[in-house]
């Protein structure tokens, strides 16, 4: 069985087409779940849409539900499409997060950290300087907030979390076992999933998130995994879902897992 968890659409302002290319999409590559997983505005700000070209605004999201409801509805019987979104974690704004997406009938929420240390992880400048030490530092508290956002008890599912080597791919040379294992270990005890993201794979880095070693130490936590293509464009949907199967066979799990009316759905790999 294929299903794909993480898709984008217009209102983001940085991907293209309407969710029904999407779920279109999926059909055509032999998908039977597909997720719509747009971005959450930014509850944190006074503002509308803060960020225009990176997350919707507030005044869309009860448009967006509606659409998905409708088309889940039009689409049964040929894709099950799933209710979701992809929530930022901002831990000082999180109870406006959950205020405002426990008013909707969400079958999943993917939780990403996009800011660590008052930048933004994709953005390479913020390791100009940094000596090693410094590095390891900065790692280390990434890490440490996904292990929170994943303790915090809003997500199913944690995004891409290796993110930070998109745009600088050295990220994974940097040695922070200790912060690595303990992330990894607050995850499988909060029985959070985390995804494999094939969006990596057209991104600096050139690999999926998380890489392969990350993976392993996943498995050994006893971490459960779901998969995402994090497409932009509706020809990504499932983007390498098969490979990605056949890699987590090979590190040695049996099952992943998607959400539904936010119950976990267990699908032998």
């Amino acid at each position: 069985m294929k299903f794909d968890l993480h898709t984008h659409h217009y209102r983001c302002g940085h991907a293209d087409g309407n969710i029904r290319d999407y779920i279109e999409a999926g059909i055509s590559a032999g998908l039977q779940v597909i997720g719509i997983s747009d971005h959450t505005p930014y509850f944190g700000f006074e503002e509308d849409q803060a960020f225009p070209n990176t997350a919707m605004g507030k005044s869309q999201l009860a448009d967006y539900v509606q659409e998905v409801l409708d088309l889940k509805k039009e689409y049964a019987g040929k894709i099950d499409v799933l209710l979701g979104i992809e929530s930022d974690y901002f831990p000082h704004h999180a109870h406006l997060y959950k205020a405002a997406l426990d008013s909707y009938p969400f079958d999943y929420i993917i939780g990403s950290v996009h800011f660590s240390g008052g930048y933004s992880i994709f953005d390479p400048t913020r390791w100009d300087g940094l000596s090693e030490q410094e590095k390891v530092a900065t790692k280390s508290e990434y890490f440490r907030m996904i292990g929170e956002s994943a303790k915090s008890g809003m997500f199913h599912i944690l995004g891409h979390i290796d993110a930070m080597k998109s745009r600088y791919p050295e990220f994974s040379d940097i040695e922070a076992p200790e912060a690595l294992d303990d992330m990894l270990r607050t995850i499988a005890d909060s029985g959070v999933a985390i995804e494999v993201n094939t969006s990596g794979k057209i991104k600096l880095c050139g690999l999926w998130h998380p890489i392969d070693s990350m993976l392993e130490r996943a498995f050994h936590f006893g971490v459960e995994i779901s998969f995402g293509s994090d497409s932009h464009v509706p020809e990504r949907v499932g983007d390498d879902f098969e490979l990605v199967a056949s890699k987590l066979r090979e590190i040695g799990y049996t099952e992943w897992v998607y959400y539904k009316q936010k119950q976990r759905q267990v699908v032998a790999l």
